[in-house]
């Protein structure tokens, strides 16, 4: 059972929910708790548009690949590229059903603007990492859209921000194979957390979510 779990790919889509709040991260993907609110339905149908598998679109030199699933060995993580962008470049690599070498750049598509932390570009440098591994190249260039100001963000690549990925994603793996929720730290995020009335921080402060749950149970 150990090994199982230590082989486990979590979801990559994962690594945002970490950098938003630890413990909303474990309610979701180790206690498999979760509750829409209004800015994760916007979100979902934001990438309704992007997500339409197996769709692949050419023009000119660009071929447009539509929700690729990836993973990495590496990083033990799986998910979903809401769109990668291929551009015929002679320092590129083959791909299937292309003709040339091309150069990828993966697309993360947000329903807002941009953020004032790294939490977006920690999730789309994870998708090039994973992108890398699969293609046996380099990625040095990622895309951000954001619905709220309509437009594209050019993010590099950076060794710091993968260096980053790999620690995160060393961290999610140890709290998964523990199966441990970490304890919550209030702040001004818990009011636009879609967790906050199972999480319910100022009771959990004192109680876990299993300890609630079960005294719930029993009245």
């Amino acid at each position: 059972m150990a090994n199982d779990e230590e082989d486990h790919y979590l979801m990559l889509s994962g690594l945002q929910h970490f950098q938003f709040c630890r413990r909303q991260w474990a309610l979701i993907h180790i206690e498999q708790q979760w509750e829409e609110n209004v800015k994760t339905i916007e979100g979902q149908h934001l990438h309704q548009k992007a997500d339409q598998p197996f769709i692949r679109e050419k023009r000119g030199s660009k071929l447009t690949v539509r929700a690729m699933p990836i993973q990495s060995r590496e990083l033990r993580l799986s998910g979903i590229c809401d769109v990668v962008e291929f551009v015929q470049d002679e320092k590129g690599v083959e791909i299937n059903g292309g003709e040339g070498k091309y150069l990828a750049s993966p697309v993360e598509y947000k329903r807002g603007k941009p953020k004032k932390n790294d939490a977006d570009l920690v999730q789309l440098t994870a998708q090039a990492m994973c992108l890398e591994e699969m293609l046996l190249c380099e990625i040095e260039t990622g895309y951000m859209y954001y619905n709220e100001i309509k437009h594209r963000v050019e993010v590099p690549l950076t060794q710091d921000l993968k260096s980053k990925v790999r620690a995160i994603a060393k961290e999610m793996h140890h709290y998964y194979v523990k199966r441990h929720t970490p304890k919550v730290k209030t702040g001004s995020f818990c009011k636009s957390c879609s967790l906050q009335h199972i999480c319910l921080p100022k009771l959990m402060n004192k109680r876990s979510v299993k300890s609630y749950i079960d005294g719930k149970v029993k009245e």
